[in-house]
């Protein structure tokens, strides 16, 4: 569960097939069609949900997705962060549910629930099969109108969702955002932030919780969304069956469905915030008061947006990043059903001017209304946002939850209508939206100046009538479907080509047809030896970072631009022993994607002025973390359990080594260190989707097939070694958050005959939400909003590692580690119940075969089984090892391997103000 926010207008562009048509006549009793919008068809049932169904046979998941409309810009006084709260509490069960988070793991689903300003939403991606849809279906309705929302679950939660108002505290920057929005908003309840206050979340009463879930929970004021591979007639009967037995609500008195009718005045005057906390950077925001995300404007302030946060081309980045003002420039936008915000701000390192980099700003963002932008940055702009939409339709779960934001806008149709909007925007029409909005009157910045005289105000336009917008809409044609292809292992090892080429390069191919012909291709350089790494550790860092900053031919801006017309998304980088890439594209451009990455790889530019910009980047990320719990906890774990020389290539350094290497690396260096290391003859590389087999592997042949390191490869080993237990307080004072790390080290392979007892076992104990570290410390407890467990065997080293970890406010500390630790003894003494251990293990089995229903996790397990010279039936061997388990095999295990005794505690956190002795 999480609060979550949408910036500017990177939206899904949906086409399937049309699902199967129906006369009225055939459709389920008490089930209309609304619309059809390429490939999306809405219906409404009597009880007035509506629900939009989008089939997808080539993809071997379901998501379902309910929205409420209903978010925090619905709450009242003395109710902020009530509507995520319920949230959380809508996952603690309903009488014919009673242990949600159990269910969601044994039918393998990936979960979440998520609040924003104007909806919440609810949603679980699962395997496909009738059943599973089912029980989703059936949960979704049941918990709608039948949760608990008890008096003992609030007591429970209510600590985890203000542990998470904890850790948001823990951003300078975040906390700022929030400064700024209140300051910005008089009236209107999005100067509120989702996670609300913290007396609010700690004393709102259960009776007011009832009563908002019991209004806004409701058929009427919901919008169902299935996507994946399903068949629509089914879906259409399911969805008749679970939810048109939910009565229409009663809508009078306390019922009632008001719109909200607050309307935020012009502002009438710059608004300043200070905000002082301990840390170790500087920010500046400035925020302005933009039209609702349905006004025609809108499509106009994402490109305005784009324009000036766009890395390296955008102004902000030219104007503040380049010259050495800041570390760092962004902007972003809330599309919202009512007027919004567009948002503008720079991180400055300490010891910097801050004053001077804000004015640089302001400066910057007024050029926009003094001048039309130019044909090539709102051309550049656009071509980001289509091509980011055409590339998403391939994934339904993320057009499911896209959906959830326009309709809470007004209508899912606006998703359309904005995306044909963008394709008109120009120089002009950026230029007016800049000359209405971006006013000084119009600004809150987080530094009262008063006025002689009322500034000009800007008038922010009602929402339009969304009803008459999308009534005669019809979209454009839906895109055929790809192959139905079921990701066994089987059937993946069956479909798989494999080759050497000359130089040591392997290749795996694994060619399908997908939805709008994506392709996924994933790559992995190794490099170098021990001996010859010694001391290379930043040098190589620093190569790997350049690749993407430039080529002899391209700059920066150049390979951006060129990714998006290529309509390709990934990225290339590299480090001390390894250089990895990833790209997913279309089949028609695969070829150029291949030649373009090509070329990053063996032509990198290395300019002198970019190296200096990565620098000050670096240093500026480094300088943020140095008084931050998670940051401090995860760093002293590393070097306890990291026992190298200082030169070695897997030394893990403090922050104030890796300033002080990072301040002496040349460019120079970087560029020694590729000329010296890079080549394709340690390397691996996977092609999975829509692609000619044979013309791809003659081009990588062609690309790569002579590409080889001066320098020789020898994989630089990790070796087990005993590891000291150690408890370690770090004090991060003013912190609101608290950190903890546990673990230990176990020496074995992931071939070990104990490793699926102990993958099992740590599932149970930590790994999900229906794990014991999770149902106690965070379910019973809640003492934490984010807790759980890993354990993890290498391939080829024999240094496992055993993880535990959990966030919490400093107060609790105690209490977790030893909440924890009798978690672990008791798993250890008792073992598990049948019930238990059961539903675990088929739980987790789902979720494998779930997770390879994405193509960029087979090609990972491609590449990773050509560096191991390993058969895909090890994975297939390993899960039948987890099949044929018991609970008794699985603690004794366990017991073997997992000494309580050996455990390392690292803690951070403001223990010497809050800890309770």
């Amino acid at each position: 569960m999480r609060t979550t926010r949408r910036f500017a207008a990177v939206a899904g562009f949906v086409s399937v097939l049309t699902v199967p048509g129906t006369a009225e006549a055939q459709l389920p009793a008490g089930v209309t069609e609304v619309a059809s919008v390429e490939g999306i068809t809405e219906y409404q049932l009597e009880n007035g949900l509506r629900f939009l169904l989008f089939p997808d046979q080539s993809n071997q998941r379901i998501t379902v997705n309910i929205t409420y409309l209903v978010g925090s810009r619905h709450e009242g006084y003395g109710e902020t962060g009530m509507a995520h709260l319920l949230e959380h509490l809508v996952f603690k069960g309903t009488p014919n549910h009673p242990d949600i988070p159990k269910e969601l793991d044994e039918h393998g689903a990936f979960p979440n629930g998520t609040t924003w300003f104007d909806r919440t939403n609810y949603f679980e991606t699962f395997p496909a099969t009738d059943e599973n849809l089912e029980w989703a279906l059936d949960l979704e309705a049941d918990r709608m109108v039948n949760s608990f929302i008890a008096q003992e679950d609030l007591d429970s939660e209510m600590t985890v969702v203000r542990n998470e108002w904890e850790a948001g505290e823990n951003s300078p920057r975040g906390v700022l955002q929030k400064r700024v929005l209140s300051a910005a908003y008089d009236w209107h309840n999005y100067g509120n932030s989702t996670i609300g206050a913290r007396a609010d979340i700690e004393n709102v009463p259960i009776d007011r919780l009832q009563a908002f879930y019991r209004k806004y929970y409701q058929p009427d004021n919901a919008i169902l969304v299935v996507a994946g591979r399903f068949d629509p007639d089914r879906a259409l009967e399911l969805v008749a069956e679970k939810f048109g037995a939910l009565p229409r609500p009663d809508r009078t008195g306390a019922n009632q469905l008001f719109r909200t009718y607050t309307a935020e005045p012009a502002q009438d005057g710059e608004r300043t915030v200070t905000l002082r906390r301990v840390g170790d950077v500087q920010f500046a925001m400035a925020a302005y008061h933009m039209p609702p995300g349905s006004h025609e404007h809108f499509a106009a302030v994402d490109v305005m947006t784009h324009i000036l946060t766009a890395r390296p081309a955008g102004r902000l980045y030219q104007a503040l990043v380049e010259p050495g003002l800041a570390a760092n420039a962004f902007a972003g936008n809330f599309q919202l059903r009512e007027p919004g915000i567009l948002f503008a701000g720079t991180e400055v390192r300490e010891g910097d001017s801050l004053d001077e980099a804000a004015d640089v700003m302001l400066a910057t963002i007024q050029a926009l209304v003094d001048e039309p932008p130019t044909e090539e940055e709102v051309d550049r702009a656009k071509t980001d946002f289509l091509s980011g939409i055409e590339l998403s339709f391939n994934n339904p779960q993320g057009i499911a939850l896209q959906l959830s934001e326009w309709a809470s806008m007004g209508d899912w149709r606006l998703f359309f209508l904005h995306r044909d909007r963008l394709e008109r925007v120009t120089p002009e029409a950026v230029h007016q939206v800049a000359q209405a909005y971006l006013k000084p009157s119009n600004r809150t910045i987080g530094y009262y100046y008063p006025t002689e005289e009322t500034p000009a105000r800007a008038e922010i336009p009602a929402p339009p009538d969304v009803g008459a917008l999308v009534a005669s809409y019809t979209g454009r044609e839906a895109v055929a479907e790809g192959e139905a292809f079921e990701p066994t292992i089987e059937n993946i090892e069956g479909r798989t080509e494999r080759f050497v080429l000359p130089n040591g390069l392997k290749v795996a191919f694994l060619a399908k047809e997908n939805r709008g012909d994506a392709v996924n291709v994933r790559f992995s350089l190794r490099h170098g030896t021990e001996s010859a790494l010694m001391g290379r550790a930043t040098a190589a860092s620093m190569a790997g970072s350049m690749l993407m900053r430039g080529t002899e031919s391209r700059s920066r801006q150049d390979i951006s631009d060129e990714l998006d017309r290529l309509k390709a998304q990934g990225s290339i980088g590299g480090g001390a022993t390894i250089a990895n890439g990833s790209f997913t594209t279309v089949r028609e451009n695969l070829p150029a994607v291949l030649r373009l990455g090509a070329e990053i790889l063996q032509q990198p530019a290395f300019d002198a002025d970019e190296f200096e910009l990565l620098r000050e980047e670096r240093l500026a990320g480094i300088e943020s973390q140095m008084s931050e719990p998670q940051a401090l906890v995860v760093q002293a774990f590393q070097r306890h359990f990291s026992e190298y020389p200082a030169d070695h290539p897997r030394y893990s350094p403090t922050f104030e080594e890796q300033i002080e290497r990072l301040e002496a690396a040349t460019v120079d260096e970087a560029r020694a260190f590729w000329e010296g290391f890079y080549g394709a003859q340690g390397g691996t590389m996977s092609v999975v989707g829509d692609f000619d087999a044979a013309e791809i592997r003659a081009l990588i042949e062609e690309l790569f097939g002579d590409w080889t390191a001066s320098e020789a490869y020898a994989r630089v080993p990790v070796q087990y070694r005993e590891i000291e237990p150690l408890t370690l307080d770090i004090e991060t004072p003013d912190k609101a958050n608290a950190m903890m790390f546990a673990g230990l080290t176990v020496q074995m392979r992931d071939d070990h005959p104990d490793y699926p007892a102990l993958l099992l076992g740590n599932h149970i104990l930590g790994g999900g939400m229906n794990s014991r570290m999770f149902s106690r410390i965070r379910g019973e407890e809640g003492l934490s909003y984010g807790v759980g467990s890993n354990y993890g065997a290498p391939p080829i080293d024999d240094n496992a590692q055993f993880i535990a970890f959990a966030i919490f406010a400093p107060e609790n500390g105690d209490k977790v580690v030893a909440s924890f630790t009798d978690i672990l003894d008791v798993t250890l003494a008792d073992g598990f119940t049948e019930e238990e251990f059961e539903g675990a293990k088929r739980g987790y089995l789902d979720q494998a075969q779930n997770a390879r229903s994405n193509d960029a996790v087979i090609a990972n397990m491609l590449s990773n089984s050509l560096f191991l010279d390993r058969p895909l039936a090890f994975t297939a061997e390993q899960e039948a090892a987890i099949e044929a388990l018991t609970a008794a095999d699985v603690v004794a295990a366990m017991r073997r391997h997992i000494d309580p005794a050996k455990l390392t505690i690292v803690r951070g956190g403001d223990f010497a103000n809050k800890l309770v002795p």
